[in-house]
């Protein structure tokens, strides 16, 4: 049998105008009452028509989340769908779609984004990090268009963004060193204008400077982020007139190559040598033995993510630019 609004709003003891209300988010409701209509929702298993609710909002209840999808995207850039994961599940509170577009394709800066805001076919956007440019900046400021940016975009802006605090990140990782005595400290990062890697090292280092331990600059060693590059700087770092304590890795890819090097000799994990990477995912459950990891949830960066773009729908002059979502220190035994 075929649940209604009124089946809703008898069960709720509430008059179906409350229901239709409640389901568009309009009028003044009490929480009490949006709480025990949800509830009966969720447990008649009422599904609105999608279309009603749009007329009634006069919207699509289709959300874009716009983003680079190349080949082998997830494994170069496997955090992004935990983030789609989450921004998905947040909306879906909301009654919204998200519709998933690629913009690798794109002829010029902007291009997938000016179609969209010109299209008229989705209420909002939520921008992957990948596929922000100075362009889609502007077109999304100049439009005034409901957005959120996954991460800081790194330059002045009026945008809404969430992102979060890389340097915090690398701050816990050397706070977590030092506590276990290690003041002789590398980092094996990625490329030099890799920003994420940059924020990093810059909590790294400023932590332990502020601890009395200046890292030496030859402990530091930028990489393309492959196993074999941080295979070579893990020999060039040991095999040194000054080897370093500790290694912070800046992603688990990097780590993959430094523990490969460390079984290859005959140093004892953590006694002679330790290490941490940033990040549980996609490489950690295979690195033996089992590495410590500074991780950050990036499943609720997009829950975030979502609330931040349901908060903008409603008020468009919203400006939110936010770091969120908090590293965790995970205690393995390479430390």
């Amino acid at each position: 049998m075929t649940i209604t609004i009124r089946d809703v709003a008898e069960a709720a003891g509430v008059s179906v105008s409350t229901v239709s209300k409640v389901i568009n988010r309009k009028g003044s409701i009490s929480d009490e009452t949006i709480a025990k209509v949800n509830t009966v929702i969720e447990q008649l298993h009422f599904m609105p028509n999608a279309r009603a609710v749009s007329f009634a909002r006069k919207a699509t209840m289709n959300i874009i989340f716009l983003t680079s999808l190349e080949k082998e995207e997830a494994y170069k850039n496997p955090h992004m769908f935990d983030i789609m994961c989450g921004v998905y599940h947040e909306l879906s509170k909301y009654h919204y779609n998200v519709t998933l577009v690629d913009t690798s394709k794109d002829t010029y800066p902007g291009e997938t984004v000016e179609k969209v805001i010109a299209g008229g076919g989705a209420d909002g956007i939520v921008v992957h990090g990948s596929a922000l440019n100075d362009k889609t900046a502007a077109l999304i400021t100049d439009r005034n268009f409901p957005h959120t940016i996954i991460g800081n975009p790194g330059f002045d802006n009026q945008l809404c963004w969430i992102d979060t605090n890389h340097t915090l990140g690398g701050q816990f990782a050397a706070e977590h060193l030092l506590s276990r005595g290690y003041t002789k400290v590398a980092f094996i990062g990625g490329r030099k204008t890799d920003s994420i890697s940059q924020q990093r090292l810059k909590g790294v280092r400023q932590t332990m400077l502020k601890s009395g331990h200046r890292m030496d600059n030859e402990h530091i060693i930028y990489t393309d982020s492959s196993r074999e590059a941080a295979y070579q700087s893990t020999k060039k770092l040991l095999s040194s007139d000054n080897p370093p304590e500790a290694i912070v890795c800046e992603n688990n890819v990097i780590a993959l190559g430094v523990a490969k090097f460390l079984s290859h000799s005959d140093l004892k994990i953590p006694e002679e040598i330790a290490f941490l990477t940033f990040d549980r995912y996609p490489y950690t459950s295979i690195i033996d033995p089992s590495p410590t990891i500074i991780d950050i949830d990036v499943y609720d960066m997009g829950v975030q993510a979502g609330s931040t773009l349901a908060r903008k729908l409603e008020n468009p002059s919203l400006l939110v630019q936010s770091f969120t979502t908090l590293p965790i220190l995970i205690q393995g035994k390479t430390t």
